[in-house]
């Protein structure tokens, strides 16, 4: 399974690149901002298989970019997640809103991290 993680937070970033790579059948590319993302897919030589994105970044946030993501067709049939810390009831309701298969709750579990990206994009 291809998973592109986008996170403006270097710690974040390697700590989610450690935890999936324990997982032989992830191929995990990461991007530091909304439009390192846009701009490694431009690219054309790779697709994921799951957008997993934080929600608060600086310039372009997940929702943005996930709304900038779908304006290619080829991009719309991709599942989604957020990161996020967020915990109250509406903001998770409204991020679930926007089509996301779900959110991963940071702090993250490590351990369970790969697992629950793969109970994201099923096969």
């Amino acid at each position: 399974m291809r998973v592109l993680y986008v996170d403006d937070d270097a710690d974040l970033r390697e700590l989610v690149a450690i935890s999936l790579s324990r997982d032989p059948g992830l191929d995990v590319r990461i991007a530091d901002s909304g439009q390192a993302a846009i701009n490694m897919l431009a690219a054309g030589d790779w697709t994921p298989d799951l957008f997993l994105l934080d929600v608060m970044m600086p310039v372009m946030d997940g929702p943005t970019l996930i709304g900038k993501l779908r304006e290619n067709p080829a991009y719309i049939p991709i599942p989604f997640a957020f990161f996020t810390a967020r915990v109250m009831n509406e903001e998770r309701q409204a991020l679930l809103a926007t089509g996301a298969a779900g959110l991963i709750q940071k702090p993250f579990d490590p351990i369970a991290l790969a697992d629950q990206v793969r109970a994201l994009a099923p096969a």
